[in-house]
């Protein structure tokens, strides 16, 4: 049965977070394409806005491998990844509830995504089909570098600053 529920939730996060990467990416089920993404990462102050872009988009991606169960852990660091930076970087601010664009949504993609990430994927997976698996060393290996590159993205950030209310006047 646990291999069942791992399978369940490898689908339905790692399927939709592959959609959420394919909207970014090819413009697919009414998203922005790579382009609009970039201008988007611009907005909320990454730079190179081109880099981040392409990097959140991987991650995103990234779901296919965790839908599928393949080279696991590394759809689950992908998807973690991106999760980590669009509570931080965009959601936060607005709270723990989506109704109001908080981070309900990103931070549960987030746990499921860690939790995949250290069960491993289950029986039913490519993984276990294949025989394959990535070196538990490749694997922390790999965390540390994901970690790294999250907290690069958010320092590479400037958050624009707030008009000031007297030269606004002093203007007018």
């Amino acid at each position: 049965m646990a291999d069942i529920g791992l399978l369940t939730l490898r689908l339905v996060v790692g399927l939709y977070l592959f959609g959420h990467g394919a909207q970014k990416l090819f413009g697919w089920f009414g998203g922005p394409g790579l382009r609009g993404h970039a201008q988007n990462m611009t907005r909320l102050g990454f730079r190179p806005a081109a880099l981040w872009a392409a990097a959140s988009t991987a991650g995103e991606i990234g779901g296919l491998l965790l839908a599928l169960g393949l080279l696991s852990p590394l759809g689950s660091l992908g998807v973690a990844a991106s999760m980590l930076v669009a509570i931080i970087a965009v959601h936060w601010p607005k709270g723990p509830w989506a109704a109001k664009g908080g981070y309900e949504l990103p931070l549960t993609n987030l746990a499921a995504a860690v939790a995949l990430g250290l069960t491993g994927p289950g029986g039913y997976s490519l993984d276990a089909l294949l025989g394959t698996h990535l070196p538990p060393v490749a694997a922390e290996v790999l965390a540390v570098l994901t970690a790294l590159a999250v907290v690069a993205a958010l320092l590479s950030r400037k958050t624009p600053a707030a008009p000031d209310p007297g030269r606004a006047s002093k203007s007018a």
